[in-house]
């Protein structure tokens, strides 16, 4: 076995990704501290720890700023981000299993398909789909939130299950088979569980775009009780300009959940990348 001798060389790379990660979390320590600071010092000395800590000011953020509240909004976005990462795993794995496992020149022609679907824009075609979303009522409400992001993110969603099945070796599929199994029942119970590192991507990956999303919240929510945190923030920032404590409150709480998942499944999110490409 062989030990790795700790040089001056390992401790100058750990002292540089030490100072590299110090500047990825400034942004959040000044975020999280500004939060609890009295405004009056985040104008005078912004960089300094705070005189005194000062909670009262998350409650204040969470009755709301007239236009909306910060519960209402939260509720808002985990319904549509939860319902939308569940319509997408369930019909991007469907898809991405009859494409990965098509003939050669049926699956690669939909997978081509699926690919020009993450390239082309989706603000070309945002007109003609407000308009028909409103002439069948999803305007304004969850359902239509939940259709549109798994419409929009579904080419994206194959694109990784896919290139994950193609590496799954098909013998567990091929027992599967001659045990009697049909091709759904293969899939849900065979295929579907060694899925499970890609799941765990399209989860996040999805749940970010969903999550932080604002223009498309803001075109097809704007003026209903249901619109998502992104929008309520812009709001607050609108009422609340002088009050920079109040504005960081309420940044922290939309930041929170989504950073809480990440940090829980980022393992998945690595396992299911590399998985993907291996041969």
């Amino acid at each position: 076995m062989f030990l790795t001798r700790y040089t001056w060389r390992t401790g100058l790379r750990e002292v540089l990704l030490l100072l590299v990660a110090a500047v990825w979390w400034l942004p959040i320590y000044f975020l999280a501290v500004g939060s609890v600071k009295p405004n009056e010092q985040n104008f005078s000395s912004p960089f300094a720890l705070p005189s005194r800590i000062d909670f009262g000011v998350y409650s204040q953020a969470w009755k709301g700023s007239g236009n909306g509240t910060l519960g209402r909004s939260l509720e808002s976005s985990l319904i549509i981000t939860i319902a939308s990462i569940v319509a997408l795993i369930v019909l991007g794995s469907l898809a991405a299993y009859v494409v990965a496992r098509a003939s050669n020149r049926l699956g690669n022609g939909l997978y081509l398909l699926f690919v020009l679907g993450i390239i082309l824009p989706f603000q070309l075609a945002i007109i003609p789909t407000y308009s028909a979303f409103r002439h069948i009522h999803l305007v304004g409400n969850y359902a239509g939130m939940v259709v549109l992001w798994t419409g929009l993110l579904m080419p994206l969603t194959v694109f990784l299950y896919t290139g994950f099945i193609r590496a799954l070796p098909r013998d567990y599929e091929e027992a599967a088979r001659v045990d009697g199994a049909t091709r759904m029942r293969t899939f849900v119970r065979v295929v579907f569980p060694l899925l499970r590192p890609v799941t765990g991507t399209v989860a996040i990956l999805t749940g970010l775009i969903v999550w932080n999303d604002f223009f498309l919240s803001l075109v097809f929510l704007s003026g209903t009780k249901n619109v998502t945190l992104p929008v309520t923030v812009y709001s607050y920032v609108g009422v609340y300009a002088a009050q920079w404590n109040l504005i960081f409150a309420t940044v922290v709480v939309s930041v929170v959940p989504m950073l809480a998942f990440y940090l829980f499944a980022q393992k998945n999110l690595i396992r299911g990348f590399t998985g993907g490409i291996k041969t």
